[in-house]
């Protein structure tokens, strides 16, 4: 029971539920910057390279040809698909520029933020009174 009971105060902090909203959103915002990436990003570079589409860009190891990398996955070949390695390259790199801007905005928040000293208490309020009358004599 003890063991529950250290599970539900782990549960409980707030750390482990920003983790699990950070793991959620995260997966959100992957399947967004996959869209992007295969719908908005590659199909205009594509053109730009005379119509190619990265995702059908792949090497047969075995020496045969295949019309489609769907095709050859199908059969079994083995293909090193280099097209599909680049539309997630440009994934990891638009996610990792994401997280770079959101972390250099909140350490910009963060350094803002003025950071004053609180208030004296009554008691060292008092204190400083005795000092500084004690320092006149």
């Amino acid at each position: 029971m003890k063991i529950i009971e250290e599970f539900k105060a782990f549960i409980a902090r707030g750390n482990v539920m920003d983790l699990a909203v950070g793991v959620i959103i995260g997966g959100a915002f992957g399947k967004i910057v996959s869209t992007l990436v295969a719908d908005v990003v590659m199909p205009p570079i594509g053109l730009a390279l005379s119509g190619v589409n990265f995702n059908s860009l792949f090497l047969s190891l075995n020496g045969e040809k295949y019309a489609s990398l769907a095709a050859a996955r199908e059969v079994g070949a083995p293909v090193i698909a280099y097209g599909v390695f680049f539309n997630a390259l440009i994934e990891f790199l638009i996610v990792a520029a994401c997280v770079f801007v959101l972390v250099k905005a909140i350490n910009q928040i963060y350094r803002e933020a003025p950071k004053s000293a609180p208030e004296p208490t009554r008691t060292e309020t008092l204190l400083e009174e005795i000092r500084d009358l004690l320092k006149k004599d």
